[in-house]
């Protein structure tokens, strides 16, 4: 039975007027004043409109931004002290928790129960790099130079550093570029997606309300092909980081020659999930249907290509069929839904056009495709579908598909079903049921793939380092990965004679 949850009065609240960006600590408009409709993907309808920035705005943002890092105080100020504010900032953010889940969950669809999760994570992460802003060191080296020198490093923030991010984990995919630069003292633009910017604006409140100093935190919407290309391309832009298309991050990385910027790049997916017939067989059911029907199948590392030993491949592809049947498919205000929408009426058309070359190539629905009960007819529903009697070869096996479609291929042995795992351009994700513990290391050690869940998926931990191998990405995010990937170490040499 469906029962609607009546909106957070704050996010409503939120969302009834037209939302502005922030940019040295000050709520503005786009310079051209152009504007952005934003939708609910549940209906269709218009939730509200973002300001639209251009190169202008970006330039506005990078002004600010520089200006805090070199002449504000964030960069110079006490380690001890950065992290007091992003603990004050990651307390704002678990009592505003169910404002900026529902927030989420009108802007891009999820269900609750998967945005409030994000929203628990998103505190969870700042506490975390909290931590660090005290535990950066350097090392001191020994010298066969004559004399004696003392040879040193030490850790130093980039400077402006650019995120930008995609529609599929508004908050959580944004705090994730925010957090570590921030903890080692840069200040950041962020750019969220233009489908999905209202919880990313209601942080940067938060932000304001914690204490941060004015242009620490930056917040620009708009469009990729004009904010994202500016940002990525700008001269005066330390670093940058993705999360997107291969093709997109291709771009960002032809972009950020212009000054040599880093870049962080976490690309598409493809990934492979593999069980073995000596499986727990219910564990393998749960876990191959949460690996890809999970947030609608808008994930990158989503377990999209499913390998199931030949000997229970019928079985258990009829009861994957049985066990998809559970999901009720719904807006995310729904407390009986499981697998919301899709983001737009672009992306359902893209995931069901896939559908039909997948069948017209040879493959089999056995279940799945439009959503089309009446209360659904107005969203951007899929329901989730299951591809049978695939091969590997075969478009929907190759191309990232982004939609809760799974592509069922059998495989004999270990050996071969390594080779298949590995024949695609990506690499970010990869699942091993099995109870066999040697099997388990050797597929795993076997995959070329950033990541890799046995008996389990879909974990992540801002301990934990994120991201691909091959077209899948470039760096990674969390742990001493973003550390890494936010500082600049520097040598200094000191005769001491």
């Amino acid at each position: 039975m469906s029962t609607l949850v009546a909106l957070n009065p704050k996010a409503a609240e939120f969302t009834s007027k037209p939302l502005k960006m922030m940019i040295g600590g000050k709520w503005v408009e786009a310079v051209s004043g152009k504007r952005t409709e934003i939708r609910n993907p549940a209906d269709g309808s218009v939730i509200t409109t973002a300001a639209e920035a251009d190169k202008e705005d970006v330039d506005a943002a990078v002004r600010a931004a520089r200006k805090a890092f070199e002449e504000g105080p964030w960069s110079r100020m006490k380690p001890n002290q950065r992290a007091k504010l992003m603990l004050k900032l990651a307390d704002l953010i678990e009592e505003n928790g169910e404002q900026l889940a529902h927030l989420d969950t009108l802007d891009y669809g999820q269900p609750l129960s998967t945005t409030l999760g994000f929203a628990g994570a998103a505190a969870d992460n700042f506490r975390y790099y909290a931590g660090w802003a005290t535990k950066l060191t350097g090392e001191t080296h020994t010298s066969s130079i004559p004399g004696e020198v003392f040879n040193y490093t030490r850790r130093e923030p980039l400077g402006v550093c650019a995120g930008i991010v995609p529609w599929n984990a508004p908050l959580m995919n944004a705090v994730m570029k925010i957090t570590a630069p921030l903890a080692v003292g840069n200040t950041v633009i962020i750019k969220p997606s233009e489908e999905t910017p209202i919880s990313l604006l209601r942080l940067a409140e938060l932000v304001q309300e914690a204490g941060f100093p004015d242009g620490v935190v930056n917040i620009i919407t708009g469009h990729g092909s004009t904010a994202g290309d500016a940002l990525a391309s700008h001269p005066d832009v330390d670093k940058v980081a993705f999360t997107g298309s291969t093709a997109v991050g291709k771009k960002i990385i032809q972009n950020s020659a212009v000054n040599i910027k880093k870049v962080t790049l976490e690309l598409g997916g493809k990934s492979a999930h593999v069980i073995f017939a000596d499986a727990d067989y219910e564990q393998a059911l749960q876990n191959a249907s949460n690996a890809v029907f999970w947030n609608s199948g808008q994930v990158c590392f989503a377990g999209s290509r499913l390998f199931v030993e030949k000997g229970i491949y019928d079985n258990f592809l009829s009861d994957l069929v049985e066990y998809s049947k559970h999901y009720k498919v719904g807006n995310g205000l729904d407390e009986s839904s499981v697998i919301g929408p899709l983001i737009s009426a672009k992306q359902k058309k893209r995931v069901l056009n896939y559908l039909d070359i997948g069948q017209r190539e040879g493959a089999e629905m056995l279940i799945g495709g439009e959503a089309t009960e009446a209360d659904l007819r107005d969203g951007y529903f899929v329901k989730p579908t299951v591809m049978a009697n695939v091969n590997n070869d075969m478009t929907i096996a190759q191309e990232e598909i982004f939609g809760p479609v799974v592509s069922a291929i059998p495989f004999e042995g270990e050996d071969e079903v390594i080779r298949l795992a590995n024949q695609t351009e990506y690499g970010l994700g990869g699942g091993i049921c099995t109870t066999n513990l040697k099997k388990a290391h050797k597929v795993a050690h076997g995959m070329n793939t950033g990541n890799v869940w046995v008996n389990t998926y879909n974990i992540t931990e801002p301990n934990s380092p994120f991201g691909g191998y091959k077209q899948s990405g470039l760096g990674r995010e969390n742990g001493a990965a973003s550390i890494d990937a936010y500082t600049e170490v520097k040598n200094i040499w000191i005769d001491l004679n």
